[in-house]
């Protein structure tokens, strides 16, 4: 690798002209990357669910629907808001009494239930169903509802899921910006007290920022990405691959002292020995990404894939660009160095060592909470119930609760033959279930006092193309809620009685599709990332134990971590308890491996146990504080900002999750090698003999 050192020094100049004009092509590939923020179309496409959304498009020409709650009009407003909303691109129907009987036909003439799902006596209020020619994330359906929301007056409340994506989607592209920002300028105070110059921070950011780009700008491949992705992408590649450029700058410096005034060569070979260093490290990091991609739940592989391409990025910025960038600036980098702020915690090492028993009782203790913690953390599946209070979306939602007691709202999409008295026999069993609003067809909307043909051909058409046939369905239980899933379940058995292709289709039997799948996916993903991990460590330290005590120190971390939100009360995204552990395990198991390459090292050169854990804690203990540190603040500061739940609550979880890690590994690692020494050099290779071990038998004999 020293000729590859070379090479990068040699060409540095080339390096950075080449690596200036690809962000040209990375930054329009970012700007022509979509970004999808439906994180339900991310469900497997071969459940019913999905393939009946496939359908509700291309048969019916519908996409997603919208309510829309109007107070206080009287009939001729009601027409001028319909007329208003029929006017804009991408709505295709406004379905509301108006729409389907003539105005001078009393609404009291309807059937009960029917009178009552689309106006409240009471508050003087009437319900429109907005039907859009695009699906729910879809550009057009964006577009329509932001103009919806300019044009209605503040008697009309635009609720609904599309409404929720929206906003969020609005929301996202407001916040982002500023993760970075705020990522950036945290990871900028923790270089600035960890390293030794004010200026080499600067070029971190920079080489960082550039590896960002490609990443991000090569997402135009995989089509789309969801708004989970976009908005962690950055920070997260912060975060995870600031350590290489930490490592770069140590080996720089020990270099340096070699060979003293020639920074050339001294960056020659400090390329050679970090990239052999960091290759190692961000396999296992990769590899946790990589096991995101295991998941029914396509967002993992969403996620996957980004992150552990940004990983690939980052190890390459690392020894091309970033040495390319220190020795350019060379001069302003001598000029501005100075005294490290930080303290050298390594001191610390000989009693953490000498209480090493203690530290391991310790763990014995929390082991079984933490476990209990994890395994009974509650998650929410409910995306629109956590949008701030200021959202039109959750105002609209509310309004209609409270004024319609209107939950999810679903479809059936049953075969067009099917005979209408068999269609009112099921009508009839669907209502019938407890939590039912109401359950119509076409042939059930008209009651005694109101003939079939009264109902408008274009009605009809919407809930008939001749093939396929919908059928309404609103429940009084709230979506991601155990009742409404329960729901969903006997109605699917239900429409199945009468007819075997029939689907149920809407929010809420996607959502519980969400929560049968992302259960298993927890368990898949959890043991692919901890097996892949295992077999990287197996093979680098060529040994049986070392894998076994690294996985479980990082294991124990995460169950410390995910187990805080259970006794504290904290409620987590469903998302969060598949990926932050694979995230934190990829992530943060090379501090782990950081001192046990010095640990395997003493051990090798015939050092005793106690002094060679004691030397590779006070060695690496700085090092792995100042990785940790900055991957807290790249997710810290962004958990604390940000107004969206499911990505301040993975923030939140990863920051904390660094700092657990840390002193996890700094403070039960060594208790586990000075336990397992022996066991570790009997069952590994490249440690030494176990000479103590000899010499006590000898003295026995």
């Amino acid at each position: 690798m020293l000729k590859f050192g070379k090479a990068v020094v040699k060409s540095r100049f080339v390096i950075l002209i080449v690596g200036i004009l690809l962000l040209i092509p990375a930054g329009i590939g970012y700007i022509n990357t979509k970004v999808n923020y439906d994180i339900l179309s991310y469900l497997p496409k071969n459940i019913d669910t999905m393939k009946g959304q496939d359908i509700l498009l291309k048969d019916f020409g519908t996409g997603a629907y919208s309510f829309v709650v109007v107070e206080g009009m009287d009939n001729k407003d009601l027409k001028k808001t319909a007329d208003t909303i029929s006017d804009i691109p991408h709505v295709k129907k406004v379905l509301w009494y108006g729409s389907v009987m003539d105005m001078n036909i009393p609404k009291e003439v309807l059937p009960d239930k029917a009178y009552k799902f689309i106006h409240n006596a009471d508050k003087n209020s009437d319900l429109m169903v907005i039907l859009f020619d695009q699906g729910m994330a879809e550009d057009g359906t964006m577009k329509a509802l932001n103009t919806m929301n300019a044009k209605l007056s503040k008697q009309c409340f635009v609720s609904g899921m599309a409404s929720v994506i929206n906003d969020t989607a609005n929301l996202s592209e407001k916040e982002v910006p500023i993760y970075v920002i705020i990522a950036v300028v945290l990871c900028l105070i923790v270089l600035m007290i960890t390293l030794d110059s004010a200026f080499v921070p600067f070029l971190f950011l920079i080489s960082i920022g550039m590896a960002v780009i490609y990443n991000l700008g090569t997402n135009f491949v995989q089509g789309q990405i969801s708004y989970v992705t976009q908005a962690l992408a950055a920070v997260l590649q912060l975060g995870v691959t600031m350590d290489y450029s930490i490592f770069l700058w140590h080996s720089y410096e020990e270099q340096q002292g070699v060979f003293k005034e020639d920074n050339k060569t001294a960056m020659a070979h400090a390329i050679s020995k970090t990239f052999l260093s960091i290759a190692g490290s961000s396999t296992t990091t990769i590899a946790g990404f990589i096991a995101l991609c295991f998941m029914s739940f396509r967002i993992g592989l969403d996620l996957g894939v980004v992150m552990a391409k940004g990983v690939l990025f980052g190890l390459i910025s690392c020894v091309t660009i970033l040495p390319s960038l220190i020795l350019v600036f060379d001069p302003i980098v001598r000029k501005t160095n100075h005294k490290v702020i930080m303290p050298d915690l390594g001191r610390a090492a000989n009693w953490i060592v000498k209480h090493c028993y203690v530290f391991f009782v310790i763990f014995l203790v929390l082991l079984f909470p933490a476990f209990y913690g994890q395994s009974h953390t509650r998650v929410y599946y409910d995306l629109a119930g956590k949008l701030p209070d200021s959202m039109k979306s959750k105002q609209a939602n509310e309004k209609m609760n409270e004024e319609f007691k209107m939950g999810a709202t679903s479809i059936i999409i049953a075969d067009a033959d099917l005979p209408a008295e068999q269609s009112d026999k099921m009508i009839n069993e669907i209502e019938k279930l407890k939590g039912i609003k109401l359950a119509v067809s076409s042939d059930s909307l008209t009651g005694p006092m109101i003939p079939s043909d009264v109902i408008p051909d274009d009605i009809r058409e919407e809930l008939n193309n001749g093939d396929k046939q919908l059928m309404i369905v609103t429940s009084k239980y709230a979506t991601a809620t155990s009742a409404v899933n329960k729901q969903c379940t006997q109605i699917e058995k239900i429409i199945k009685k009468y007819d075997k292709s029939a689907m149920l289709i809407g929010e809420a039997p996607c959502t519980k599709d969400l929560v049968n799948i992302t259960n298993s996916d927890f368990n898949r993903v959890n043991a692919v990332s901890i097996i892949i991990v295992f077999f990287i460590i197996l093979i680098s330290f060529r040994s049986i134990s070392i894998p076994i005590i690294l996985v479980a120190v990082i294991e124990f971390a995460i169950y410390i971590n995910m187990g805080i939100p259970y006794y504290t009360g904290t409620t987590l995204p469903f998302i969060a308890s598949i990926v932050i552990g694979t995230i934190q395990l990829g992530s943060t198991v090379d501090y782990a491996i950081l001192m046990t390459n010095r640990y395997k090292s003493n051990r090798a050169a015939g050092i005793d146990k106690k002094e060679s854990i004691t030397d590779a804690l006070h060695g690496s203990m700085t090092s792995i504080v100042a990785s940790a540190l900055t991957f807290f603040g790249a997710t810290f500061g962004v958990g604390l900002y940000s107004d969206i739940d499911m990505i301040s609550s993975l923030c939140n979880l990863m920051a904390r999750g660094a700092i657990v890690s840390m002193i996890v590994v700094i403070f039960l690692l060594p208790s586990m090698f000075m336990i397992f020494d022996g066991i570790i050099v009997r069952t590994s290779s490249g440690f030494g003999k176990a000479k103590e071990a000899v010499r006590a038998k000898k003295v026995r004999a």
